[in-house]
C-alpha cells in the first residue's frame, strides 16, 4: 500500500522540488556503474554515506548532508522521489522556494542525527533522501491534514486505487516507523526507521512557524485542512484490454 498522487495542485511552479528530484537522479546515475563492483560501491558509501559510529567517535558530520543524495538502488530512489513529488510541491508553495530548500536540508540533517542516536555505534552506512522527505511529509500533515491522497493497494492479484485523507496515510506511516524501529536491530542494516521517524517529527516542528504565520487553526478552518487551490479530479476509465475468461 503506497500513495501514488494527491488531489492538490500547487499554486506555483515547484522549482526546488523538481531540482531536488533531478539532482538525486543525476547523482545516482553518476555512480550507477559501481553497483557492478561491490567493493568499489562499499568504499564509495564509506566515504560519502552517513555512518553513525564515525559521527559519534570522530565527529564526521559531512555525511549527514551527502547521504541525503545517495540511494542504494533503483527502487529506493524511485520510492523516495515519488513521495517527494507527491508532497513536496504543496509545501514549497506555502513556504517559498528558498525556505523550503532550507526546511528540506534541515529535516534531513535532523533525521540523520536521529539515526545516530538510535544506533550510535553502528558501522552500517546510511543513505537516502527518505529522512528529508519524511520531514516534508510531517510538514504536509501539519498544513494539509484533510488533503486527499490516492493509494494503490496490491494484495497478491487484488489491485485497487482508493482515495483517503492524507492524515490517515501519514499517521499510519509514522506509527509503522516507530514500531518497526523498536523491533529492529540497527547493526544489521536495512531500513533506517529512526531516521524516518526523526525526520517526520522535525518536519512538523520546522513547519510550525509557517503554520502559525498562515493563521494556525484558522488556516485549517478557512481552507478545511486542504491546500487553497481547486482540487484535482481524476477520471477512471475502463481499460480497452479485453477480459479473458477462464475456460472450464
Amino acid at each position: 500500500m503506497f500513495p501514488i498522487r494527491d488531489h492538490n495542485p500547487s499554486g506555483s511552479t515547484p522549482y526546488v522540488t523538481w531540482a531536488l528530484i533531478a539532482l538525486n537522479v543525476g547523482i545516482f546515475l553518476s555512480y550507477w556503474p559501481l553497483f557492478s563492483d561491490e567493493r568499489a560501491l562499499t568504499l564509495f558509501f564509506r566515504d560519502w554515506a552517513m555512518i553513525p559510529a564515525q559521527v559519534t567517535a570522530r565527529g564526521e558530520l559531512s555525511g549527514l548532508v551527502t547521504s541525503m543524495f545517495l540511494h542504494a538502488g533503483v527502487l529506493h530512489l524511485g520510492g523516495n522521489m515519488l513521495f517527494l513529488w507527491i508532497f513536496g510541491d504543496n509545501l514549497e508553495d506555502r513556504m517559498g522556494h528558498v525556505p523550503f530548500l532550507g526546511f528540506y536540508l534541515a529535516s534531513g540533517v535532523v533525521a540523520g542525527l536521529a539515526q545516530v542516536m538510535g544506533a550510535p555505534g553502528s558501522m552500517v552506512p546510511t543513505v537516502g533522501a527518505s529522512g528529508a522527505i519524511a520531514g516534508v511529509m510531517g510538514g504536509y500533515l501539519l498544513l494539509f491534514p484533510r488533503a486527499r491522497v490516492d493509494i494503490l493497494i496490491i494484495i497478491i492479484f487484488f489491485v485497487r486505487i482508493i482515495t483517503i485523507p492524507a492524515a490517515l496515510v501519514l499517521v499510519i506511516w509514522f506509527a509503522f516507523q516507530v514500531i518497526a524501529g523498536l523491533g529492529a536491530d540497527p547493526d544489521m542494516g536495512g531500513v533506517a526507521y529512526w531516521a524516518h521517524a526523526g525526520g517526520f517529527v522535525a518536519g512538523v516542528i520546522l513547519a510550525l512557524p509557517v503554520f502559525l504565520r498562515l493563521g494556525g487553526p484558522r488556516f485549517w478552518a478557512l481552507h478545511d485542512g486542504v491546500p487553497p487551490n481547486p482540487e484535482t479530479r481524476y477520471r477512471f476509465r475502463r481499460t480497452r484490454v479485453p477480459r479473458v475468461r477462464r475456460r472450464r
